[in-house]
Formats: structure tokens, C-alpha cells, sequence
């Protein structure tokens, strides 16, 4: 399947659950973020910067805040 299909179906299979959109979008933007830093430091070898872990750090704390209410 194609990447821009595969991310429309899981948009509108985000629809179908209106209340938890949100919540399930923080998560994906987290967790996408943390591997894909990881995945730079790992495979590729690059040197993250502060503002790469600071920004990785916000976004799973404001994923972490959006799964517990």
C-alpha cells in the first residue's frame, strides 16, 4: 500500500472514534518522533543535537499528559 494511503486510512480511521482523535494523533507524533531520533543516532550515525532531545522530550511528555485523562 502506498504511504500517503496507508496515513489517509489511518486518518479516517481516526474519525470513526471522534473522542480519542486527539489522543491517538499525540500518541503516533511521540512515539514517530522518538524512533525516528533513535533511528538517525542507531543506523545512521548522526549527532543529535540538545534542541533534537529537547524537542523529542517535549513531545512524549505531551504524549504521556494526553493518555492519562
Amino acid at each position: 500500500m502506498h504511504p500517503a494511503a496507508s496515513l489517509s486510512l489511518f486518518a479516517w480511521l481516526l474519525t470513526l472514534h471522534p473522542t480519542a482523535a486527539g489522543r491517538t494523533f499525540a500518541a503516533y507524533g511521540g512515539m514517530y518522533i522518538a524512533v525516528v531520533l533513535i533511528w538517525l543516532r542507531v543506523v545512521d550515525g548522526a549527532s543529535l543535537t540538545r534542541w533534537d532531545v529537547i524537542g523529542a522530550v517535549i513531545a512524549l511528555v505531551g504524549m504521556g499528559g494526553s493518555s492519562e485523562q
